[in-house]
Formats: structure tokens, sequence, C-alpha cells
């Protein structure tokens, strides 16, 4: 099989209408937070046990496509011995990896970020493939504000996603592109908007300069909201609705109809709230691509919570877990409503 074909296999397996992606990349310092909330002890067990409790959901291959996976969890097994990765795929749901390496201030450009780990990115791809992993991700963060993103921070990050998606495609990697305009700050939607549109647009400019191939690839972008400090949410923030045009008019301005899918992050939205957001995107109009989520604390906030760090309470974790990526599910199909939350 050529990598063209390994690559065209792995979008069909992922982007199929009704299906969207798991994100359980979360870095050692993020899933240490996120446990201590909860009262858990952050360790390289406790991260397994979580990990492999969420991926053994019976019926989750049924809503989700696909999981991205933190590279310590990729090695791991689930209590049977069976490598997490393998436990996936069993349950129709493809194996990713997440590769980059943190981010730090970029020089030149005062607020703006970089994010780390092109060097050996190749080689360490084929190691990951070798574990299962059929496609990758790759995020680069935005801070907004009155001056920023700058020139530098647009183009230096957009860079940094094309060169890291031409290396995946390289090698048969699936890369999901992720730009996230970060939420942080009290920008209005319209400035949000603003922002994503020359995010967006810079982005594509340089995976057309660095010879990404668009049908193989997936985005994974913000949606259009306001800032989390912004007047607005301290009264409810922007209506789905109003998410739903602001978004979809954006996207329509700056990402060709060549890109699969677009599987949005939640970026600090609650559960119910990156639901209601997706189904009113899925209900507004006809886009030429599918529109679905790649959600991490959205997905999986509820069954975190019902865990506790505590094996017998694994089932109802389980079945917090299912109920959240049925709802997105109803929502890729427009068919989402708040009442099911009360069922």
């Amino acid at each position: 099989m050529s990598v063209v074909d390994e690559l065209q296999a792995t979008i069909a397996d992922m982007v199929d209408g009704r299906r969207g992606i798991l994100a359980a990349d979360e870095s050692t310092g993020t899933i240490a937070k996120r446990f201590e909330a909860v009262g858990v002890e952050s360790t390289e067990e406790s991260h397994r046990a979580y990990r492999s409790m969420l991926l053994s959901t019976g019926g989750l291959g049924d809503y989700v496509s696909g999981v991205i996976l933190f590279e310590e969890t990729l090695g791991q097994t689930d209590d049977t011995g069976t490598p997490i990765p393998q436990l996936a795929a069993g349950a129709n749901i493809v194996p990713g990896i997440k590769v980059d390496k943190g981010k730090g201030p970029l020089a030149g450009a005062p607020g703006d970020m970089i994010t780390y780990g092109l060097d050996g990115l190749a080689e360490r791809l084929d190691g990951y493939r070798a574990q299962g992993a059929r496609f990758a991700k790759w995020r680069e963060v935005y801070p907004v504000s009155p001056g920023n993103p700058t020139r530098l921070g647009l183009t230096a990050n957009a860079e940094m996603l094309a060169r890291y998606a031409a290396v995946c495609q390289s090698r048969g990697v699936v890369p999901i592109v992720e730009p996230e305009v970060m939420m942080d700050g009290d920008h209005d939607i319209e400035r949000d908007a603003e922002v994503n549109e020359c995010v967006w647009h810079e982005v594509f400019h340089a995976l057309h300069r660095h010879g990404v191939i668009l049908e193989l690839m997936l985005l994974k972008p913000s949606m259009v909201t306001p800032g989390s400090e912004c007047v607005s949410r301290s009264s409810g923030g922007a209506p789905p609705e109003q998410v739903a045009e602001y978004t979809l008019r954006s996207l329509r301005r700056t990402v060709p109809a060549a890109v699969p899918s677009i599987n949005f992050l939640s970026g600090g939205q609650g559960p119910e709230e990156a639901t209601a957001n997706l189904n009113a995107l899925n209900q507004l109009w006809h886009a030429p691509w599918q529109l679905s989520f790649s959600y991490g604390r959205a997905l999986q906030e509820p069954a975190l919570k019902a865990w506790e760090g505590r094996a017998e309470n694994a089932a109802t974790a389980q079945a917090a877990l299912l109920k959240r990526a049925r709802f997105n599910h109803l929502a890729m199909r427009g068919e989402y409503s708040e009442g099911l939350e009360r069922e």
C-alpha cells in the first residue's frame, strides 16, 4: 500500500458523517490539574487506569472514530495486558498521537507563543506508527489582545503547522492541524472572528507552500466565541446560533472545501455549551466539510467526576462518557436538544 493509500484509508475510517474524535492527550501537567480537582493522585498508573477505562467503554466506537493519545499512553496496556492503541482499534476507534512538545514565548513577538517539537519528528512518527498510531496532532496557540497575534506570530505559527503536516504525510500519518485561538481575554465575538480569519488564512497559505494534501488532513480549529472575560459572558455568553453564524462565515472565507472534516476543539466551553454550539453549526446551513468534534474536557469532564479514581465507579463514568459522545453524535446531525440533558 502506498503512502497516499494509507492516508486515504485513515481518512475513510475517521470521516463518516456521524462520529468525532476523543482528545485524551492531556500533558502530564494538565492531567495532574484535572485529577487534583477530583481528588485523584496523578501518577503513571492512575493515568493508565483512567484512559484504559475510557477506551473500554462499550459502544464508544459508535460515536467516536478516533482518539488522540499522549505519548505515555501509547506504550501502556489495560488490565488484561492489551496495548491501549490496540484496545482502541478493537473498538473501531483509530489511535492517534499528540506529537508537539509544548509551547514557549516567540522571540521578537511579545505576547505570542510558538510550539516546539519538529526536531526528530519523522523518526518519532515511525516509532509511533509501529505502536499503532495512524494520525497525529500538533497545536499552535494564539493569544488574543489588542496587539496579538502579531504578523510574526501569525506567520511563524502557520509555518510550524505546515512543516509538521508535511512531515506527517510523508510518513503515512494523517495530520490534525490545530490552530487554537485562545478564549482567554475580554475580546468580543467580532474580534474573535477577525483573529480566527487571519489565523486560518495564514495557515492554509503555509500548507499550500509546503505541498500538504488538503484532502488527507483534518482541521481542529476554535469556534468563534467571545473571550472568557467579555461582558457578554457574564450574561450567558453568545447564543449557539450566533456562534454558528460567526464561525461558519469565517470558515467559508478561509478554509478550502477540499478539507474533508473540521473537528472543533471545545477550548474552555462546558460540555453542554460545546454540544449546543456544534448542533447549531450543523443546523444553520449545509457546509462543504463535515462539521464534527475533537473534544477533551467537554467529553471527559462528567466521566472524570464520576470516576474519582475508584474502580467501582468505572461503569458510571463510562455511562457519562457515552452519553456525551452520543449527544455530540446527535449534534453532528443537528438533532441535539437541551431537553435530552434531563433524561
